[in-house]
């Protein structure tokens, strides 16, 4: 399957969190994770590496792997000086954090027509990326 979505690094905490004020978030975040269009770049594998609360990924009874496995479960986009540089560029050109760039970045190279964030403005449209908050009520029809 072609990889049409992309999801940002704040929505995977909740796919493993116990809290019971996240049970929601829980269930939708663990619904986009058994999507078969879905991937990742880089940078978020890093980032989930470094952030403690990240166990939310480390036993998916659903998948059946450890988070040491994600880059084989999923397609995963390198960081290379291609991407650093366009995210530059689109950092100044949309006037947001070269973070949130890289991220638009690598889902525009990687084909998504869509980034699942909590984080970014939910509908903004990235150069015919969209960005969709899955926590901010129902997602738009066609890119469920």
């Amino acid at each position: 399957m072609t990889v049409t979505s992309f999801i940002d690094t704040n929505i995977l905490p909740y796919a493993g969190s116990k809290a019971p004020a996240d049970q929601a978030k829980r269930q939708l975040a663990r619904e986009l994770l058994t999507r078969p269009d879905i991937g990742f770049s880089a940078q978020v594998l890093q980032v989930l590496r470094c952030r403690d609360r990240q166990a939310a990924l480390a036993d998916d009874p659903r998948r059946g792997h450890r988070r040491a496995s994600i880059p084989r479960a999923f397609p995963v986009w390198p960081i290379s000086r291609d991407l650093v540089l366009a995210a530059i560029n689109a950092k100044h050109r949309f006037g947001i954090s070269y973070w949130d760039a890289a991220i638009i970045t690598a889902a525009k190279q990687m084909g998504c027509q869509t980034v699942y964030s909590e984080d970014m403005n939910d509908g903004q449209n990235y150069d015919s990326v969209i960005v969709v908050n899955p926590f901010a009520g129902s997602i738009p029809e066609g890119m469920a």
